[in-house]
């Protein structure tokens, strides 16, 4: 394993959790604005004037202003600190538990690096999506309101109220199987990509080249950056059209009851078979911006939260 690497074992974790909590906050502030782009691209319909990413940021700054792109923001904000901290606990104990496991095999790092981080990413994403779907809903539900015919709420309690007396609970797990589909494999494709194309980045630039034999601080953030930008792209283009299947799923009106095969056949009677890439470019975008500040973040979370003895 690369020398910047930091296992679970080694971090304080009530600072852990407290600073990350502050740190992710501050990374969902700066680009939320891309998912509202992104999901109001893949729910347009045929007749919709603003189907561009550049139409849909000038039409939300015209009507809203800058709250504009900013819709839904505190529903996404009241569940995403507590599934993070479920999510990143869950893999980083993965992480290790995998590496324990695989260590019979005599593996290269790179391939256990891409196994442990798979596995990692796909087990902490399922116990994510048990918290997140509800609020991804209702989260949706705002970003597109008003959008493409698209019903207007007075809040998220306002969205959760109307789907819980249509739909009841079940309304809010609306597309939780997708998401399962979409997310689960993403983050491990993700995670894996990740993990592996960092421990290649090391063999090739070599782990030590700082003071006392450790990486310089420029060359770990630099590994960690490609990293992050390789994973995101990989996982963009596989998973794009699940995730554009999902999200017309979930924000559709409540008086409708649409099928994933009728998604599929409006998606392709409006675009052809490249619409089940609606919003690869912001999701592309988003995935390689989020992926690489969430990893530079998170690393830096590491770094900050490790023990005093391993600083």
């Amino acid at each position: 394993m690369a020398s910047s690497d930091i296992d679970w074992d080694r971090l304080d974790k009530k600072k852990f959790y407290v600073v990350g909590a502050g740190l992710f906050t501050g990374v969902t502030v700066a680009l939320y604005p891309v998912s509202v782009v992104k999901t109001r691209l893949q729910v347009a319909s045929k007749d919709t004037l603003e189907r561009s990413a550049l139409s849909v940021v000038k039409g939300l700054l015209k009507t809203d202003g800058i709250r504009g792109l900013y819709k839904g923001f505190f529903t996404v904000m009241t569940g995403t600190i507590p599934t993070r901290i479920i999510f990143l606990t869950a893999l980083e104990t993965t992480k290790v538990a995998s590496l324990r496991m695989l260590e019979p095999f005599r593996l290269s790092d790179t391939t256990q690096a891409a196994i442990s981080n798979g596995v990692a990413g796909m087990t902490s994403s399922l116990l994510a999506q048990a918290m997140f779907v509800p609020i991804d809903v209702v989260s949706q539900k705002l970003m597109v309101q008003g959008y493409s015919g698209h019903t207007q709420y007075r809040g998220g309690l306002d969205v959760a109220r109307k789907v819980l007396r249509s739909d009841g609970i079940r309304g809010l797990y609306r597309g939780f199987g997708l998401s399962v589909v979409t997310y689960v494999p993403s983050s491990a494709v993700w995670w894996a990509s990740y993990g592996s194309s960092k421990h290649y980045l090391w063999r090739i630039l070599g782990d030590n080249s700082g003071e006392e034999g450790t990486p310089s601080l420029l060359k770990i953030m630099l590994v960690q950056a490609t990293g992050g930008i390789i994973a995101g792209a990989t996982a963009s283009c596989i998973t794009t059209p699940l995730d554009t299947i999902k999200t017309r799923l979930q924000v559709t009106g409540l008086e409708k009851k649409i099928s994933v095969k009728q998604v599929v056949k409006d998606l392709i009677l409006e675009d052809g078979w490249k619409g089940l890439y609606r919003g690869l470019g912001p999701r592309f975008f988003s995935m390689s911006a989020w992926g690489t500040s969430m990893i530079l973040a998170y690393e830096y979370l590491k770094r900050v939260c490790a023990k005093d003895e391993d600083v």
